[in-house]
């Protein structure tokens, strides 16, 4: 690669470093894709026809396409297979795809996941190629209708999401919260109700996401009620805040599932009762709860805590006295889940880094079109989740095992075996 250095150290696409990263990927993708025809080549080179001739050989290259990376736009040239195998059951010819490049790929995973990130955080499609073309060194894929046509995708993504079939997945453990993002929605207290769950293997999935007004138990019922017809069974145990809307939608759709209060916001809504200068020892007070050993400890804690706190803040106390069934639910459960059961932290902290990256709008932006920027950065995301603690315990929770302080009660059958 030989390039015009100037006297700044710039040359016709950017910088000498650019320029020598951009090659430098782009020799590193050649050399994959020629190792990945290569393989594939060897692994079929006993397919031959009656004459004894290969079926599957090189052929050439495709003609060249530029591909957008985290690196830079990059020049490609892949590999092309001849491959005269006929699959016998469709009759057609069979095809190699490559793994590393689809056909269809003018850009890299990472590259689609900044577009909706940056579309959330305000940035207007006409702004994209100005932002990013000496970044990237192209405004290859950038344009206002490229950008325009992937909002349209992302839509229909999140309505194929919204209409699949939850029958054969089923959720022991689920999340619920409503996020204000006040971002491109039509009603200025409209809210992103999110739920998520915990599969029987122990790993986590998004469920649902929809709007909905304040989180009125309309919204909440609506949402669940819509989980139900397709398919979804009644989890074991939901965590939320102290939202009224979800607990009666819950108990309207899903009776038979159990409460569990989330411990974060509970201890905001009761330091929020007590002076500063208390808040601190309170809230020390408040985790010796949620934190004990046992759900015996946690009560005896309950209790120190109304005494310590009962005569001078009694509002503060009753937020925790009212509701300590269902702020001690977690304890029936195995203790390598205590720490996911407790908080609705899972979809707090996800939806952390989209709120840290949106600001508030007064455009008349779409709701489908906000939804779907939200879907996306949750679905980028949920390939970062990382399953529950102990997983192989979900499914005996499902199956009605019983634990007791935290630890599993063979059943007396499994004993005398």
């Amino acid at each position: 690669m030989l390039s015009v250095v100037n006297a700044d150290g710039t040359t016709e696409t950017g910088s000498l470093i650019d320029d020598i990263v951009r090659e430098g990927a782009r020799r590193m993708l050649a050399v994959a894709l020629e190792a990945e025809v290569n393989a594939y080549v060897a692994e079929l080179a006993d397919q031959r026809d009656e004459y004894g001739r290969r079926l599957v050989v090189r052929n050439g290259y495709h003609q060249a396409r530029s591909v957008t990376t985290a690196a830079g736009t990059v020049e490609v040239k892949a590999p092309r297979v001849n491959d005269k195998r006929v699959d016998e059951a469709t009759g057609e010819r069979k095809r190699f795809s490559s793994a590393i490049l689809p056909p269809w790929c003018r850009k890299s995973p990472k590259i689609s996941e900044v577009l909706p990130l940056l579309y959330l955080h305000g940035l207007s499609s006409g702004d994209f190629v100005p932002a990013l073309e000496q970044f990237l060194g192209s405004s290859a894929g950038l344009s206002p209708a490229t950008v325009t046509r992937l909002t349209v995708q992302w839509q229909a993504d999140h309505r194929a999401f919204s209409e699949r079939d939850l029958s054969a997945t089923d959720y022991v453990y689920v999340w619920a919260d409503g996020i204000h993002l006040r971002i491109r929605l039509e009603e200025a207290k409209a809210a992103v109700l999110v739920v998520m769950g915990v599969r029987a293997d122990g790993t986590k999935e998004l469920i649902a996401m929809a709007d909905g007004y304040r989180e009125s138990s309309e919204s909440w019922a609506g949402l669940l009620r819509d989980c139900q017809r397709r398919g979804m069974r009644a989890p074991v145990l939901a965590v939320g805040d102290g939202a009224l809307g979800f607990w009666k939608a819950l108990n309207e759709v899903f009776p038979e599932t159990r409460h569990q209060r989330c411990w974060v916001h509970k201890t905001a809504n009761c330091l929020d009762s007590l002076p500063k200068s208390a808040q601190p020892a309170a809230k020390k007070a408040i985790q010796a709860i949620y934190n004990a050993e046992d759900r015996e400890h946690a009560a005896a804690a309950v209790k120190a805590f109304a005494r310590q706190y009962g005569a001078k803040f009694p509002k503060s106390v009753k937020k925790i006295t009212d509701d300590e069934a269902e702020l001690l639910a977690f304890y029936d459960f195995p203790a390598e889940h205590w720490i996911h059961l407790r908080t609705t932290n899972p979809i707090e902290s996800t939806f952390a880094t989209v709120r840290l990256r949106t600001k508030v709008t007064k455009g008349a932006g779409s709701r489908a079109a906000a939804l779907a920027m939200v879907f996306k950065l949750v679905e980028s995301a949920q390939n970062r989740w990382r399953a529950v603690n102990a997983p192989h315990l979900v499914a005996l929770v499902r199956a009605g095992a019983r634990f007791e302080r935290g630890h599993l009660i063979e059943r007396p059958e499994i004993l005398a075996a």
